[in-house]
C-alpha cells in the first residue's frame, strides 16, 4: 500500500500543475483583470487612490494632463488615461512582463507555497488564507461529520424497512429538507432564532464572541459551538436526502445478492449479516463519493452560508477575489482546494482498504 500512495502523491504533482495552468491562461486572457479595475476605480474620480498607488499627486498640473489622456489602450474605459499611468498600473500588477514569465514566476512561487500579496486587500495571502481557513474548516468537518453520521444508519435502515411506513414518511422529509435551498433556510433561521421576529438565542455573525479571549476553556467550547449551530443546521438541512437514498440503494442492492442468502441460510444473526458482509461491500460506493462530497461542502456550500451569517471563510473570500480579480488570491484558494481535494482522493482509497482489506490497489 504505501508504494500506491507514493505513486498516487506523485500524481498530484502533474494533476495540480494541469489545474493550474488552464485556469491561469483562462483567467489571464479574460477582461476585467486588475488593471481593469484599477482604471474603472480611477474613472469612478477615486483619484486619490490611484495616486497613492502609482505615486502621483493630483494636485501638480500634470493631473490634468492626464486626463486628456491617450485612447489608443487596448484597455476598456482607459481614455482619459495618459500611457505613463497605464504602465505604472501594469508595473505594480506584474502585467508589464510576458504571459509566460508571470507563468513560470507563480509556479515557483506556489512550489514554495508563496503566494505573494493581495492586490486590493493589502497584506499576505498566506495570512488571508490562515485567518479564514479555521471558519472553513469548521463548517466542512462539521457539515460532512452530522451528515454522514445520520445519513448511513438513516439509509441502513430504510434499506431494511423498505416500502414501510417508516420509509415513506423518513423519504417525504428528506427530500422536503433536499427541496429547500441552504441560504432560504439560513434566513429562516435568522428571523426564527437569531432576533428576528422571534427568538435570539443564537448569535448572528462571527465563529466566536468578542469576549472570546477572557472566557474560560469550557466557556471557549461551548462558545464556539454555539456559534456553529445555525450555519452548520442550514447546511446539514440540504445534505441528507443524497447519502441517505445512496446508502440505502447500496444496501438494497447488496442484499439481494446470492452471498446474503447463503449467509442467512447458514443460520447467522441479522445483525451479522447485515454488518459482517453486506456493510463493508455496500460501504465502498460511499467511500469513493466522500472526496466530492467534502470538498462540495468545504467551498460551494458554504459560501452563501458564509455570506449570510458574516462568516469570513475561504469560500467567500474566493469569491470575493474573483469579483476584484485579485489574481494572487484567486489562485491561492484554488490552489489549496485543489490540493485538498487530490489528497482526499488518497485517502478515500486507503479507506476503501480499511473497509475491504480484499481490496489491493498495490498489485494494480
Amino acid at each position: 500500500m504505501s508504494a500506491y500512495i507514493i505513486r498516487r502523491l506523485l500524481l498530484v504533482i502533474p494533476t495540480l500543475l494541469a489545474i493550474i495552468t488552464i485556469n491561469f491562461i483562462i483567467v489571464q486572457l479574460a477582461p476585467g483583470g486588475p488593471v481593469d479595475q484599477m482604471i474603472a476605480i480611477y474613472q469612478g474620480h477615486d483619484a486619490s487612490m490611484l495616486d497613492r498607488i502609482t505615486g502621483n499627486n493630483s494636485a501638480d498640473t500634470g493631473s490634468q494632463e492626464r486626463t486628456i489622456g491617450d485612447s489608443s489602450s487596448s484597455y476598456r474605459g482607459a481614455s482619459g488615461l495618459m500611457a505613463e499611468d497605464i504602465a505604472e498600473i501594469e508595473k505594480m500588477f506584474g502585467f508589464d512582463k510576458p504571459l509566460h514569465v508571470r507563468y513560470f514566476t507563480m509556479l515557483w512561487d506556489y512550489l514554495r507555497f508563496d503566494f505573494g500579496d493581495s492586490l486590493f486587500r493589502g497584506g499576505s495571502v498566506v495570512d488571508l488564507i490562515v485567518e479564514r481557513l479555521p471558519i472553513s474548516i469548521s463548517l466542512g468537518i462539521w457539515t460532512t461529520l452530522i451528515v454522514y453520521l445520520i445519513s448511513i444508519p438513516l439509509g441502513i435502515k430504510k434499506a431494511i424497512k423498505h416500502g414501510s411506513h417508516f420509509d415513506i414518511w423518513t423519504s417525504s422529509l428528506i427530500f422536503a429538507g433536499y427541496a429547500i435551498p441552504s441560504f432560504l433556510f439560513a434566513i429562516f433561521l435568522i428571523i426564527l432564532f437569531a432576533g428576528g421576529s422571534f427568538f435570539n438565542w443564537f448569535p448572528l455573525r462571527g465563529l466566536v464572541s468578542s469576549n472570546w479571549s477572557e472566557l474560560s476553556t469550557l466557556g471557549k467550547i461551548v462558545d464556539y459551538f454555539w456559534h456553529m449551530v445555525l450555519p452548520v443546521t442550514a447546511m446539514v438541512i440540504g445534505g441528507f436526502a443524497s447519502l441517505t437514498m445512496l446508502t440505502k440503494n447500496s444496501f438494497l442492492d447488496e442484499i439481494s445478492k446470492q452471498y446474503v442468502m447463503t449467509a442467512r441460510a447458514k443460520g447467522l444473526e441479522e445483525k451479522q449479516v447485515l454488518y459482517g458482509h453486506v456493510f463493508r461491500n455496500a460501504m465502498l460506493i460511499i467511500i469513493a463519493g466522500f472526496p466530492s462530497a467534502f470538498i462540495g461542502i468545504f467551498f460551494t456550500g458554504s459560501l452563501l452560508i458564509e455570506t449570510v451569517f458574516s462568516l469570513d471563510g475561504l469560500g467567500l473570500l474566493g469569491f470575493e477575489s474573483t469579483l476584484q480579480r485579485d489574481y494572487p488570491v484567486m489562485f491561492s484558494t484554488l490552489y489549496v482546494f485543489t490540493l485538498i481535494g487530490l489528497v482526499m482522493g488518497i485517502v478515500s482509497d486507503v479507506a476503501y482498504t480499511l473497509v475491504d482489506p480484499r481490496i489491493d490497489f498495490e498489485s494494480r
